[in-house]
């Protein structure tokens, strides 16, 4: 109710202010359409007035919205181009520091060094609808920046102040049931990015049982928006396949009976915070909101896909010296060879040793696992516990690890020790037995480390 009111308020001023405004039909051109758009953000920063700022900043947000993607990224450059910090005043604080190194100096050039982006950003955010549209319009940056790595002074503003606006203080956990609204719902079928959910029946399968729970992070300025949600199934042990957990028909554990809470599933929904992390507050807050509601749950586990392992395996295969090592990773193009009683022992026996190696030796050129989810759960202080053969058999499971997953443990009086070796040493907590498997078979002598983003 709060919050509708303030976004009300907002609106009603937004209104009253388009009538100050005074301006110019924007061109139909689109590249002079964004070069306008720039022009409007600087008389965004020369403001003053509320009703006029507001109703100006909501002005710039829905022109932004009609432009196309070429006229996007002349904005964008515009907003690296025009709008850094303001030279003259910087000059000016540098000399003051370097004559007199005070605090109040050193204060005077911290904040002239600012970008001027980053109050535009601000103002903007003021706007009704202001923090969807400025996450949207991140979300366009990010497509963009391969081919035009000169924005990425625009995103690191842009994360600068994101990561201040969804910090966790602000961030309010919801638990999400069949009695959700609907909006909401949608939301999560339309948001799972780790087992696609194939309707509302799938849907009431994985949240409905009682053995299930969904928990997600919402933000207050983004109404019934989930930013990232995790599904949980109670289970008596810990499991080493998803499909059963998935299964129609299955039987339900009953809660009183469940020793593992099992997170099987994180999805993040809005691609413009991407980098803002605040996945490792959801899994520590809902393993509190588990033990307040079943105090008898011991142990704290995931059920992980391995996103990159047969990206990693086929590049590993060019330098194989056994050639019917190398048929054997070839084969496992074929999504019907679990199947084959001949040909899946064998790839077993190949593959488990090399996603130990994949885990505990291949690393990226910053000196990370170069699994991506590894590095979620090991920054957060987990343990991989367990490798897990044809853990996942779906076409997507096949297609991206061969069928394996992975369990990592949750230990809450290691979470914090765990963590420092991984953050300080770059040590990757494993049970002995994943590094028993790391002896007890092929290796692969690893190539060049790759680049990738922590």
């Amino acid at each position: 109710m709060n919050s509708a009111f303030f976004s009300d308020l907002l609106t009603s001023i937004s209104d009253r202010g388009r009538t100050l405004l005074g301006l110019p039909a924007p061109s139909l051109d689109p590249q002079k359409r964004a070069a306008g758009l720039a022009d409007l953000c600087d008389r965004l920063l020369s403001g003053r007035g509320e009703a006029s700022g507001t109703a100006l900043a909501r002005e710039v947000l829905d022109r932004y919205a009609t432009l196309d993607e070429d006229a996007r990224t002349t904005f964008f450059s515009a907003l690296a181009e025009r709008f850094g910090p303001d030279a003259s005043a910087m000059t000016l604080a540098v000399d003051s520091w370097a004559h007199e190194p005070t605090d109040d100096n050193a204060a005077r050039l911290h904040y002239a060094s600012e970008p001027r982006r980053q109050e535009i950003f601000r103002r903007l955010n003021r706007a009704p609808g202001g923090t969807a549209a400025l996450v949207g319009m991140r979300e366009d940056l990010l497509k963009q920046l391969r081919a035009n790595p000169g924005l990425k002074v625009v995103d690191r503003d842009f994360v600068h102040l994101l990561n201040s606006w969804f910090n966790r203080g602000f961030l309010v956990l919801r638990r999400i049931d069949w009695s959700s609204p609907a909006v909401v719902l949608e939301k999560i079928i339309r948001y799972e990015a780790v087992h696609q959910i194939r309707g509302w029946d799938d849907l009431r399968g994985r949240i409905d049982p009682v053995d299930r729970r969904c928990y997600a992070f919402f933000h207050p300025a983004l109404v019934d928006e989930p930013l990232i949600f995790v599904e949980i199934a109670l289970t008596a042990d810990m499991p080493g396949a998803v499909q059963p957990l998935l299964a129609p028909g299955r039987q339900p554990t009953p809660p009183e009976k469940a020793r593992t809470a099992v997170f099987y599933s994180i999805s993040n929904c809005q691609q413009g915070l991407a980098g803002v992390s605040f996945g490792n507050f959801l899994i520590k807050q809902v393993v509190e909101e588990l033990r307040r509601e079943l105090p008898q749950l011991d142990t704290f586990v995931t059920l992980s896909p391995v996103p990159g392992f047969m990206g990693w395996l086929r590049a590993q295969a060019k330098s194989m010296t056994s050639e019917p090592d190398k048929q054997t990773v070839e084969s496992l193009d074929d999504s019907e060879w679990p199947q084959d009683e001949e040909f899946a022992p064998r790839a077993r026996a190949l593959l488990e040793p090399l996603a130990a190696q994949y885990f505990l030796e291949a690393r990226t050129a910053g000196n990370r696992p170069v699994d991506p989810v590894a590095r979620f759960h090991l920054g957060n202080g987990a343990r991989l516990e367990r490798i897990n053969w044809l853990g996942d058999t779906s076409e997507k499971g096949l297609a991206e690890s061969a069928g394996v997953m992975v369990n990592y443990l949750y230990d809450l009086d290691q979470i914090e020790e765990n963590h420092e070796a991984f953050a300080n040493q770059g040590e990757v907590v494993a049970s002995p037995a994943v590094r028993r498997l790391l002896k007890s078979g092929s290796r692969v002598r690893l190539a060049p480390a790759v680049s990738a983003k922590a």
